[in-house]
């Protein structure tokens, strides 16, 4: 695991938070933090919106960073052409230890529920259960996956939504793509799925799920890995893929053919504008499109591949 790396900043209005996050998360290859969001809340309801936020993204420190910052330099500069009426702070680029990423932005990681029984819970608080709650867990380290950014929520209150309508006696399998902290996987186990699969291909982010899978007691009931999605030949009763629009689009015909017949698909990650761009990417599959579900600026989907 890399020990050090280079922290990107950038200050921009909130409005275009996601569409720079977006940016960042591409750029990087990891994912991105929110700065200056008060999130000391028991509910995403009760997260305030912010004039002016701070997107922060990581590099590895052994690589050379000046072709990222072109290209990052070249795109803010290019919104700020397009929103001549916004202020948009220039790119910050500082040195930061593992540690230091990984533990600076704990304070503001509060116990979260999602859905109707979720309760996420960071390894270093406490919450009051409820009869009926399925408590997660969890401490993402450098891995994405809190339960409080919108695609993450989505997918669970999603996920949730599909388990509570399975028949009683269905224990479906299912492959979490882009398993990140490894949050769905568990959430997945938790509401009844039998074989689960998790991927990533980010090395890292497997170590952080396989820790998170241990502290929650669920290391016997999800498998980890960093098979790429085309290198799988097994099918699922449900697929979970969280992860970049574009990216969808091209694992399209690779997710539909890990499907079983009248599975699920569950599509997330996806910034609303790009929603006719997945839908057009998704026709030519054998698959019938249920519904759009929407928070904030993101969306997720729901497919059901033919029987």
């Amino acid at each position: 695991m890399t020990d050090s790396w280079l922290e990107i900043a950038c200050e921009v209005p909130a409005e275009h938070a996601d569409v720079v996050a977006e940016f960042l998360t591409d750029l990087s290859g990891n994912g991105v933090c929110v700065d200056n969001r008060c999130v000391d809340a028991f509910s995403t309801s009760e997260i305030p919106d912010s004039v002016r936020v701070v997107i922060k993204a990581y590099l590895s420190a052994e690589s050379d960073p000046a072709p990222q910052m072109h290209k990052l330099e070249t795109f803010m500069s290019e919104l700020s052409r397009r929103h001549s009426d916004a202020s948009f702070g220039s790119p910050v680029l500082s040195a930061v230890s593992a540690e230091d990423w990984s533990s600076s932005w704990k304070v503001h990681f509060k116990p979260l529920r999602v859905g109707k029984r979720l309760l996420i819970v960071p390894t270093w608080e406490t919450a009051a259960e409820l009869p009926g709650d399925l408590v997660i867990r969890i401490d993402p380290g450098m891995a994405f996956g809190t339960g409080g950014h919108e695609t993450t929520r989505l997918c669970l209150e999603m996920l949730e939504a599909v388990m509570d309508t399975e028949p009683l006696l269905t224990v479906p399998s299912l492959l979490d793509l882009g398993t990140g902290s490894g949050i769905l996987a568990m959430a997945a186990s938790m509401l009844g799925a039998g074989r689960i699969l998790a991927l990533d291909i980010d090395p890292d982010a497997i170590l952080v799920a396989r820790e998170n899978l241990a502290m929650n007691q669920l290391s016997d009931q999800v498998e980890c890995g960093t098979t790429p999605l085309e290198g799988l030949t097994e099918k699922f009763d449900i697929i979970l893929a969280n992860i970049l629009a574009e990216e969808l689009v091209r694992l399209a015909p690779h997710l539909t053919e890990r499907l079983q017949p009248g599975g699920i698909l569950i599509l997330s990650g996806i910034l609303a504008e790009k929603e006719p761009l997945v839908r057009q990417g998704f026709v030519p599959q054998p698959l019938k499109y249920i519904q759009t579900a929407s928070a904030g600026e993101w969306v997720a989907m729901l497919y059901r591949s033919e029987d």
